[in-house]
């Protein structure tokens, strides 16, 4: 597994990547960072995501989970920049329960590029967020976005 950490508006991010996929995104610094040709690629992308461009992520990616949370994650990658759904939407779409959907955000191994920063409580509520600082970092990521609820 190849790592680049760089810093971003939400604080240092490490990307990690095998076999030419991103397999996690995560909060904090590696002492292993290394740039490579595709790693650099993937941080210029967040970059842009960052810079307001709206990027359409194109990176592969290869989040290790159950069956359920692949759905949940591949839902959750629907989510158009700028737009949100409840737990309960994304739960009624794939037949499930909102608290289930909750879980399987908690667990995303690539928020940002699963943004689950998009899925909200009922009535456009504010909940948990696993990525930074929690819920102050899904607020932020939400007002860059200039997401409606």
């Amino acid at each position: 597994m190849t790592q680049l950490s760089f810093h971003s508006p939400v604080g240092d991010l490490t990307l990690s990547e095998e076999d030419g996929m991103i397999v996690s995104l995560d909060w904090g610094w590696s002492p292993f960072s290394q740039e490579t040709t595709f790693l650099k690629a993937a941080k210029q992308q967040i970059d842009g995501y960052f810079d307001g461009l709206n990027p359409d992520f194109t990176l592969p990616l290869k989040a290790d989970g159950s069956v359920f949370q692949k759905r949940v994650w591949q839902e959750i990658i629907n989510i158009s920049y700028g737009k949100t759904k409840t737990y309960g939407e994304v739960a009624e779409i794939i037949g499930s329960h909102p608290r289930a959907v909750g879980m399987a955000c908690g667990l995303n191994p690539i928020p940002l590029l699963i943004p689950c920063h998009r899925i909200m409580g009922k009535s456009g509520k504010l909940t948990g967020y696993s990525g930074g600082d929690g819920i102050i970092t899904k607020e932020f990521l939400l007002q860059m976005e200039r997401a409606t609820c």
